[in-house]
């Protein structure tokens, strides 16, 4: 009788899911010395300790994980998948929640550390561009780089009850500093953008089996914000 492989601990599959995607980035690079570059284990370390920080809630490694997962299901539809994935380990890199520059910071910090890693100018421009198009989730037609990564990260809005309710949760866990009233307001307002734009998936598979649900579920957590704030 022989063991069964013992599952790998998930921070040791992202870093071996962060080193493979790296490196088939870098094997596109063109000129000299593509292909090479610096260990990629560093910067890893890096980004999962940003991921790792203690006001997080939602935004964690558990967040990355699923991104990642809904980027392979969606990987046939992207022009560049790799630079997808990079975007992803990227997209919240920085997150503070008492600031609004998140999205640019993180941005940058690509634009800084993916050229030392050995990725090539055009596909860290595509990675920045697609960090920063996480600040309104709304990519133009046919840019498919763009809905992928939207809907990769959009899609935990299309869980089951519970699971949606579980994301509601963490993201008020993530602003608790924000008093009740404060918060229900700003949180409404998000999910008044989300439900006006024309659509929230822009894949075919996110259209086909994410957009119902995800509308669903935004509109009843917008309904039980208002019936929460109490008489007016």
């Amino acid at each position: 009788m022989t063991d069964s492989p013992r599952p790998r601990d998930p921070r040791t599959a992202l870093v071996d899911r962060w080193r493979d995607t790296l490196l088939a980035a870098r094997s596109g690079a063109p000129g000299p010395g593509a292909g090479t570059g610096p260990d990629p284990l560093p910067y890893a370390e890096d980004l999962l300790a940003r991921w790792d920080e203690p006001q997080r809630r939602y935004h964690t490694t558990a967040h990355l994980t699923a991104v990642l997962d809904r980027i392979d299901a969606l990987a046939g539809y992207a022009a560049d998948v790799h630079a997808v994935r990079l975007a992803a380990w990227f997209h919240d890199a920085v997150y503070r929640p008492d600031r609004t520059e998140n999205e640019e910071r993180s941005a940058a910090l690509a634009e800084r550390a993916l050229p030392e890693a050995g990725v090539g100018e055009a596909v860290t421009a595509e990675v920045a561009r697609l960090v920063r198009l996480t600040v309104t989730h709304d990519p133009a037609a046919g840019d498919r780089n763009g809905e992928v990564l939207c809907d990769a990260d959009l899609a935990v809005l299309a869980g089951s009850p519970q699971e949606y309710a579980a994301y509601a949760a963490r993201v008020r866990e993530e602003y608790g500093f924000v008093p009740d009233e404060a918060f229900r307001a700003g949180r409404a307002d998000v999910l008044l953008q989300l439900l006006a734009l024309p659509a929230l998936f822009r894949t075919p598979y996110g259209a086909a089996e994410w957009e119902a649900r995800a509308r669903h579920n935004l509109a009843t957590e917008l309904e039980l914000l208002g019936s929460s704030s109490g008489p007016r």
